[in-house]
């Protein structure tokens, strides 16, 4: 019988513990939960701020177009009511300024590959300095600014 009472007495005690112990597995759970959550938002608060950067670098890039695009339009209108002739010289100085810059930057690179020609440099080193990285971003900043931004502009109309 004592042992009985012992017995009932620590398995009351234990079943009376038992709650408790639920109870702090159900908060560890409750607290990992909520952390898991919080790091979601944090992630959640990220993707928003870069989409929202996003937005205002496009805010910023449709204001900086339209501001060409506005100046386009004046440098048009002040070159039509100075007359023809000075239509004609205005819509003439892109393709000057292109033209005298090709020119000059092909006479200075024939220069520099004769002057290297002249002092022995073997035709493979010659090959090497005719065209580098630097005269393919020429080349390309050249092309895109007379096709690209032409195909642009006729698009925003």
């Amino acid at each position: 019988m004592i042992v009985e009472s012992l017995l009932g007495g620590l398995f009351g005690g234990l079943l009376r513990l038992a709650p408790e112990v639920l109870k702090f597995f159900d908060k560890k759970n409750e607290r990992e939960h909520e952390l898991k959550m919080f790091e979601r938002e944090i992630e959640l608060s990220r993707v928003r701020g870069e989409v929202e950067m996003h937005r205002s670098d496009n805010a910023v890039s449709v204001a900086e177009l339209d501001a060409m695009a506005e100046a386009f339009k004046e440098q048009s209108a002040t070159a039509k009511a100075g007359g023809k002739f000075v239509s004609a010289v205005s819509a003439l100085v892109r393709p000057v300024v292109t033209y005298w810059f090709t020119i000059l930057y092909s006479i200075v690179k024939l220069s520099t590959l004769w002057l290297a020609y002249q002092s022995g440099i073997s035709p493979e080193g010659l090959l090497s300095m005719a065209w580098t990285e630097q005269d393919w971003s020429i080349f390309a900043m050249i092309l895109s600014f007379w096709f690209v931004g032409r195909v642009w502009e006729r698009l925003r109309k």
